[in-house]
Order: C-alpha cells, then structure tokens, then sequence
C-alpha cells in the first residue's frame, strides 16, 4: 500500500486510468474462461459466433493490458525519478553537521539499494494491477456461475489469505533486519576502497576487518535468506490449497449436492486459470515488501533532511558589492563526536580578513583549524556570535551568496571532471593557459570544459582542483593544507607565485599549512590552539 500511495501522490488520473484498463484486462479474461466453457458445453452450432466473439475478447484483453502497463511503467519510473532527485536536492541543502553526523554509508544505502529496491518493485507493478484485475474478473464469473459454490469457495479463500498474510508478517519483519545490516555492511564496503593502504600493512587489521565485514554478511545474508524462504513457503502453500479446492469441487462437491456439469467444469477451468495470476501476485509480494521498508527508510531520511535543511536564498546580488572586510565577531562553535564524554569547542574567535592579503593558519592537529576553515567559509552556522562582512551581518537570508564568495580546495577535496568559470566565453583557453602554469598540460586537456581525465597523482589531482578554484574567480581563496602532496619545486611555485599572483588580482586567501619556511609570503599568521586564538 505504501507503493502504491507513492504513485497516487506522483498522478492520481494515470493510476486510476491504468487501474481501470488494467479492471478491463481482467474481465476481458474472465469472460474467455466463460466463452471457453460455454463452447465446451454446448453444440457446435455456437462456433461461429464463440470464434468471432473470442476474437474480440482477446483483441480487448490485449489492448488494454498494453495501456494499463504503458501507463504504470511511465509513472513508476516517474515516480523513482523524482525520488532519486527529491533525495539528492535534500541532501544538499541539508545542513553540513548533520550530513557529517548521519554518514556517508547510511546516504549512500538510501540512494542506491533503498532506491533501487523501489524501482525493481514498481517494475512489476503493472503484472500486479493486471494479475489481480484478472482475479477480481474470475471471481466475478465464479459467482455468476453459482452463488452457493461461490460462498464457500470465498470462504476457503479467505482462511488461505488469512494464513498466507500470517507468513507474510513472519517474512517482513526477516527482511527488515536484513535491511538494518545493509548500513553496516555498505560501511564496510567504503572502508575496503578508502581504507585498503591501511589493510594491506596491517595483517591482524586486516584479518579483524573481514572478520566483522563476514559477520556482518552472514548476518545479511540470514534474514534474506529466512525472509525470501518464508514467502517461498507461503508460495507453495498457496498453491496447495488452489490445488485442494479444485479437488474439492471436482470430486468433494458432486458427493454433497447436486451441482450442474457446466459449473463444477467452470470452477475447475477458472481455479486452473488463476494458478499463473495468482502466482505473480505471491511472487512480486515479496519485492514489494522490501519495497515497503526501502520506501520507510527513504521517508524516515527524507524527513531528517527536512528538518535539518538550510534556507537557499541568492539574498543581494554580489556584483552589487565590492568586498572589502571579513569580521568574525564571538564566534563560537562546538559539536560532540559520537561516545565521547567530552566536546570540542572552537572560540569565541574575533578576527578581521581584509581585501588583498595572505593570512596562513596554523596550529596542531585538532586545534580547531578546518573547523575554522568551515566556519569562514560558512559551511557551518556559528553557535554564538556573528559572521559580518562589509557590515552586512551573514544570515539564513544571504548565507547562500555568502559562500559563493569563497573557492577552497579542502584536504579532503572532491575533484570534478567539469569546469565552472565566471566567464564562458573563454573557459577552454583560460584552462589550457592555467593547465601550462600547473605543470598539467601534457597530461591533461580541456575540451568543453570538461577535463579529458583526473586519473591522475593526488599531488597532480590537488593541481588540477587548484585549476577550478582559479576559474571561479572569487573573492576569497582558502587552501587547507594544499602543499603537502607536492614536490619541493611545485611547493615553491605555489607558495611563491601562485599565491603572490592571487593577491595581485585583489584576493584574500586563506592558507592553513606547516609550511614554516614559506610563513614570510604572508602578511598574516593566525594561531589556533585547542580551539582558541593564541
């Protein structure tokens, strides 16, 4: 039911229009089993018109099978669209801190194996509608055929429902916990790509790693394989019972009441039809079930994004403005990492940034430097006290254009394959001249704007980031620890002319290294230690 809310929500016509071609598609088919046993009932005096009428039939059932299942596969995919891009807007806007604190595993289950759960599910959702729409046409002609028969035959159906929805449960709630392991085990996967360095020099690591990653698999493993053989079960057991019914009324019901050939013919041929629908139903509800908890988690994420998100607004226009002042005014900012008694607090930080400077940060590890660094660029809301530039207090209305004012490559920096730059114009050339600067030019080339690779050294993909930030042309440059996967010569080049050449254009860039032999390019030196100015 809670898949198919999600197409009613996406197009309550379409569905209604698929459901009632699909109502079509069923009849069509219960009268043929009622056209197929009047033939084989009566004389052949009623062949030409049973061909013509069977004809017309099937021509019926065909067409509007095609149209109910035309339709549900465009909104189905409609609505999986839609999600995928609902969950990628949220998650942009959501607030940075909570993004951190809910992780990267538990966003990337929701958007791959939650998400994909759905569009196997919604894939059979036509077979569904039409499967049960062929079910409701059968009843309907079991009951024409005769009421008696029809009552206790609903009433046997009933109990069969009853049981099967009883194992349903059983199996529901195995591929539920199933579904609680996939965070986990997605969290193992992440740490065998970014973590295989550490594992490979580290035996008895590397041995406790699989052992959990094996665990926690097998664990997977278990309830899926409980869940699927419990509906397996209920399968077959459901086919069972349409088995004993048949028999029932075949051979059970003439030896109680007189019952007439035509209908205990009719119920046979019907039962026997409604083995392969009925079939399908029990077969797709298991996909459906894991499409109900996929879709659960998808709301439970969705709503927690919600909550958590941030106000986009462009606020003033920036070429209104020319930047001139950064004041941070108090501000504080603290967090408490998961099972740790104590939290780290950064501040209260007064500092002034002003137009066309160099100012290097510095201080150990864990001194509060990136979260500095997050602040400024406003990637985090201070707790307490104000962020103002050119006496313009930033807030949730002009936060958004406040960060446009900031190009950074963080150490933790993710490199695309596209370019951005204020002017399009000219992008490809004033790439290739950045790429010649950068020492790239002979591995790579820009056509497009688009980057021919990033296969590259983490010191030449830092180069290459350093390229788009150039390209953006903001007013503020930040560079956490840029200089620290390069070579001694590009170290030089960085420190001496790239950063030179930044502040000649009148930027103000911001440089957090340990780079003490390169502190003289600088105007300024900010100190951070354990979260305070020192």
């Amino acid at each position: 039911m809670n898949i198919i809310y999600l197409l009613l929500r996406s197009s309550r016509n379409v569905l209604v229009i698929a459901v009632l071609a699909g109502l079509v598609s069923g009849v069509s088919n219960a009268k043929l089993i009622a056209l197929i046993n009047n033939s084989i009932n009566h004389d052949a005096s009623f062949v030409s018109a049973l061909v013509w009428s069977f004809i017309g039939l099937a021509l019926l059932a065909l067409v509007s099978r095609f149209v109910s299942e035309l339709l549900l596969i465009r909104l189905s995919q409609q609505v999986i669209f839609e999600t995928r891009l609902l969950l990628s807007r949220q998650i942009l806007t959501a607030d940075l801190r909570y993004l951190e604190k809910l992780g990267t595993s538990q966003l990337l289950a929701t958007l791959t194996e939650d998400v994909q759960s759905i569009s196997n599910a919604v894939a059979y959702i036509p077979s569904l509608c039409i499967a049960i729409a062929i079910v409701i046409g059968c009843l309907i002609y079991l009951a024409w055929l005769s009421w008696i028969v029809f009552l206790g035959f609903i009433c046997f159906l009933i109990m069969a429902i009853f049981s099967y929805q009883l194992v349903i449960q059983k199996a529901k709630h195995s591929l539920e916990l199933a579904r609680e392991e996939q965070d986990q085990l997605l969290n193992h996967f992440q740490a065998i790509t970014e973590g295989i360095k550490e594992l490979k020099l580290n035996q008895a690591r590397r041995a406790d790693f699989m052992a959990e990653l094996e665990s926690t698999a097998a664990q997977s493993r278990r309830y899926n394989v409980m869940g699927m053989t419990t509906f397996t079960l209920g399968l077959s057991c459901s086919q069972l019972l349409l088995f004993i019914m048949i028999g029932a009324v075949d051979f059970g019901l003439p030896q109680v009441m007189k019952v007439n050939h035509e209908v205990l013919s009719g119920y046979a041929l019907t039962i026997i039809f409604l083995v392969v629908p009925l079939d399908a139903i029990t077969t797709i509800l298991p996909m459906l079930s894991k499409a109900s908890i996929a879709l659960k988690k998808i709301d439970s994420i969705s709503l927690s994004l919600a909550s958590n998100s941030e106000q986009i607004s462009a606020g003033f226009n920036p070429a209104e403005t020319s930047l001139q002042h950064l004041e941070l005014q108090g501000v504080t900012h603290a967090y408490q990492g998961e099972k740790e008694e104590s939290s780290f607090a950064l501040g209260p930080i007064d500092l002034n940034l002003y137009l066309q400077e160099i100012v290097f940060v510095v201080g150990g590890n864990g001194s509060g430097k990136s979260t500095l660094a997050k602040l400024i660029t406003g990637l985090y809301v201070p707790e307490s006290g104000d962020i103002v530039i050119d006496n313009q207090p930033i807030n949730e209305q002009n936060r958004e254009w406040y960060r446009q004012q900031f190009s950074s490559v963080f150490s933790d920096f993710y490199l695309f394959n596209k370019l951005i730059s204020s002017s399009k114009s000219d992008l490809d050339s004033k790439a290739q001249e950045y790429l010649v600067k950068l020492q790239l030019d002979h591995k790579v080339t820009v056509k497009n704007g688009m980057l021919s690779t990033t296969a590259l050294s983490q010191g030449q993909r830092k180069r290459l980031a350093l390229l788009s930030a150039y390209l953006e042309d903001r007013s503020f440059y930040l560079f956490d620890e840029w200089a620290s996967d390069q070579d001694p010569i590009f170290k030089d080049i960085f420190y001496t002319q790239l950063l030179p050449e930044l502040k000649s254009r009148g930027k103000t860039v911001l440089v957090i290294s340990h780079d003490d032999r390169y502190f003289h390019v600088g105007d300024r030196i900010i100190k951070l230690d354990y979260g305070q100015l020192a």
